[in-house]
């Protein structure tokens, strides 16, 4: 068949590649929002977003499976950029500087990435740091009222006279 290729056939519509656009495409704060926590989370040094009180929130929505992926993140979404706001929690032992350098970088390639725009800028706020140490400490259970004074603690089996054993011991 030496006819025109199907290709050329198509209705001119269907060839529209990314300089002849079909339509809009809107992506929400919320989505782009979702991208930059997913990123940031992702970076190892990053305990937890957003400040105090959003973390303790966040941390009932855990429970009841409700998580926020967007908490400590805040985006404005333009037609073609980008500008992002995060707060979070470091882990002890990584160098701060450095680990806001690789969560922006995370940031910078998730967004443009996956959402097709630019990026001006991302602010990055650290408000904590996260001791592993001392929460393993506040995990250990505490000693109760009898531990601690020594009350109620027997010693171990003590050899008596088969006539002087307790009452409990007969039974």
């Amino acid at each position: 068949m030496d006819g025109p290729s199907r290709q050329a056939q198509a209705p001119q519509a269907l060839q529209a590649g990314p300089e002849q656009p079909q339509g809009r495409t809107v992506i929400s704060d919320t989505a782009v929002a979702k991208v930059v926590g997913v990123a940031a989370r992702g970076v190892s040094g990053v305990h937890a977003l957003g400040s105090g009180a959003s973390r303790s929130i966040g941390a009932i929505r855990d429970v009841v499976g409700a998580t926020d992926l967007t908490q400590g993140v805040r985006v404005e979404v333009g037609e073609s950029q980008v500008a992002v706001d995060l707060v979070l929690m470091a882990i002890y032992g990584y160098p701060l500087q450095e680990l806001a350098a690789t969560v922006r970088a995370a940031v910078y390639d998730a967004v443009v990435g996956l959402v097709g725009r630019d990026v001006i800028e991302v602010n990055i706020e650290i408000t904590d740091v996260y001791i592993p140490a001392a929460e393993a400490e506040r995990q250990q259970p505490r000693p109760g009222p009898a531990e601690r004074v020594g009350a109620g603690a027997r010693p171990a089996a003590v050899d008596q006279p088969a006539g002087n054993q307790n009452q409990e011991e007969r039974l």
